[in-house]
This record gives structure tokens, sequence and C-alpha cells, in this order.
């Protein structure tokens, strides 16, 4: 997932504003309680984070419209999507900078898309997802904190304290204006000065313990403050060079399955640990683990690699499903069935056309009925969804 000056982390041509990274000094003095036991290592996954619970009955548009996250230009919610939420057709929203004018504009914008989710028509009971890319230094779609990059707070001279600040403050800047899912922390574990990660300071440490304690830290603050994070981008884009971006086109990273694991994935492993909600897979192609398939349409590395053998149950999320990486994989309808098949549960739509996100649930809708063995697969993947909103 990109994030250069200009750019959306997803969805080519998308703006995103650049805000001045403050001085290590900024979070001085801002230390708080650190996960207690990750700095010794990772320790074994936890216990389930959503619990599935039964779903009311939906119709098969339905079904797919909750696996679908919507975007939009403009500063208000255009009616097209009022009308998907008000009919139970839509998971959640992303935001992005050209959608906020201000906090209070931007808060008028969530109670309109809340106002359409408390519908009689909506038979899903639950907030929706509402999200945003804050990770801190220049990649920070809402002004305010988390201030410093994740570099610079794996630079400071308390790199725990930091991280735990930085999301402590997330969470508040997030909360305020009625958001709930923010789109980090990165567990991407770089390797070389100004490489994809690095040029915009958005990778810890080159040391993958580093990142696991940073990262859980990060993770624990900001979800005791009542935002779900997202690790991403698994199992690690940390080896893509300056030049390596899915969201222009296709990456293929040529590491081994031993060095995947070994290293890339040890973060997601402390991050499991801490509990996180959702995990965001990334585009890139990791011929190891599944060869000619990107990490989000291969079931080896979403159903194998991270619920198999991490164990993870939480939830799992596309990158921008627009992106350039996925150009041979046909229509966004298309990708949306392979992302599902793969065992993606969330759709990331990001593109500020809701015809987008309705391809895509037109895609999964297709996928549903015609598959009838997936059929149980797909519900589950609505049930762990609705848990993680209900527990929002």
């Amino acid at each position: 997932m990109a994030a250069q000056p200009g750019h959306s982390s997803r969805g080519a041509g998308r703006r995103w504003a650049l805000l001045a990274g403050a001085s290590l000094a900024a979070v001085a003095g801002l230390a708080a309680l650190v996960l207690s036991g990750v700095a010794g290592g990772p320790r074994a996954p936890a216990p389930a984070v959503a619990v599935a619970t039964p779903l009311p009955p939906l119709t098969p548009a339905q079904l797919a419209g909750q696996r679908v996250i919507y975007s939009y230009k403009g500063l208000a919610p255009p009616g097209r999507l009022l009308w998907l939420i008000r009919h139970g057709r839509a998971a959640g929203v992303v935001f992005f900078a050209d959608n906020i004018h201000s906090r209070t504009q931007l808060r008028a914008a969530v109670r309109s898309l809340e106002a359409a989710d408390e519908s009689p028509d909506n038979p899903i009971r639950a907030p929706l997802l509402l999200m945003i890319d804050q990770e801190g230094g220049q990649v920070r779609r809402l002004p305010g904190a988390p201030l410093l990059s994740e570099k610079q707070i794996g630079l400071a001279s308390d790199p725990e304290a930091a991280a735990t600040a930085a999301g402590t403050g997330a969470a508040a800047n997030l909360t305020g204006v009625g958001l709930n899912v923010d789109l980090a922390p990165v567990l991407d574990v770089y390797r070389t000065a100004g490489d994809f990660d690095d040029r915009y300071g958005r990778s810890y440490s080159r040391r993958p313990s580093v990142v696991s304690t940073l990262g859980a830290d990060f993770v624990t603050a900001l979800q005791k403050g009542g935002v779900a994070a997202s690790a991403k981008h698994f199992p690690g884009l940390g080896a893509a060079t300056r030049s390596q971006d899915t969201d222009k086109g296709p990456v293929t990273l040529h590491l081994t399955a031993g060095r995947i694991r070994g290293f890339d994935e040890v973060p997601y492993k402390a991050a499991i640990a801490a509990q996180v909600k959702l995990v965001m897979v990334s585009w890139a192609i990791y011929p190891a683990l599944a060869p000619g398939r990107p990490a989000g349409l291969a079931p080896a590395v979403v159903q194998g690699e991270l619920r198999k053998r991490l164990g993870f149950t939480g939830v799992t999320v596309t990158d921008a499903l627009e992106a350039g990486a996925l150009r041979p994989f046909g229509t966004i309808g298309h990708r949306a069935e392979l992302a599902a098949g793969a065992g993606m549960d969330l759709i990331l739509c990001s593109q500020g056309n809701v015809a987008e996100g309705e391809h895509a649930l037109a895609g999964l809708r297709r996928g549903y009925l015609d598959s009838a063995h997936g059929k149980p697969a797909f519900e589950a993947a609505v049930e762990r969804i609705v848990a993680l909103r209900e527990g929002l």
C-alpha cells in the first residue's frame, strides 16, 4: 500500500494532506503503560477477538453489502451511499483528506451516515465501520495525533512510551469526530534507508523485535481508547524497494518462506497477542507462499499463514481493490469475488466512487449465489464483521 505525498495510500489519483512531522520532543513526558510481556518476545495467540453471533435474515445483496467498505468524493455522503446503508448493503466507509474540511463538518457527515444506519429498513443493528489512515507523521488524513511517524517513534528516547502515546492520541482524535477504525499500525520491517516504507517513516525499525513491541503497544493503546486497529500489510512489505508500489502495478517479493515467517511475520504474532481486531493483507506476490497470486487473493496466505499458522481470528480487510497490482485480475467485481474466495472478509473500495463499491457488491453476490459449498464461509465472514461492529 503506497503512501506518498499527493497520493492516497490506496487508489490512484486520490489526494491526502501532507502534515509536518513533530519533533521527538513533542511526545516527551507522554509515557503510558507498556504492553506487558511483549518486550520479552511474542506471546502465544490470544483467544478470539470477535465472537461470531447469529445473523438476522439477510438477502444475498445484504450479505454481500455487509462485506463492502465504500468511499466517496467531497464533504457530504452522497444520497446513493445513504440509500445503500439504509438498506443493509454496507459495512462502512473509509475517509480521505478530501472528505475533511473541518472537524465540525466531518462530524456532521458521520452523523448523516449513522442516521442512515439506524433506518428500520436496515436489519443490522450495529455501528458502521468508519475508517481512516491515521498512521502518524506524514500519513495522516485528519489533523492532529499521532504527530510522530513510526520511524520517529522507533528513534525516540523511550520508544515504548512514544508508541503508547501515539495510540492513545490517535484514539482520542478519531473518536472525537465519530470514527472507530484506524488503518494502522504498519508492521512492515523495512530493509534499507529510503525504501518503500522508510521514505515516509512508515516502519518502526529494521528489527522485527522492535516492530513487534512498538506495534503491539500502539494496538493496545488505540483499542483501549475505543478505536479498532488494523495491522498491515500482511505478511509484510518491508522488503519492497522504493520503486515497488502495489498501488501502481504488480510487485513480487522474492523471499524464502523461512525468511517471511521468521522475519516479516514476526510482528503479527505480537499484534495478535495484543488482540488486534483487523489485519490488512498485502497485494504483493510472495512466490514462496503462493506463486502468481497477490497475498490478498491467495488462500495459502490468508487462510494458511494468517489464520492457521498464526491463529488470527479477527477480521481481514483488503488493501485498495482498485490497486494497479490487481490489473491482471479483471473487473472490480471479479477481484472482490477472488478476495472473498481467498478468505478476505472486508473489501476496501477507496476510489472515491460509490459505484466501485456497488460493483464489488455485485461480484460478491454473484459469488455467493454461484457457490453453494462456499456459502457457510461467506456467512461466517459476515458474522465476524458484524461481531466487530457490535463491539465498537
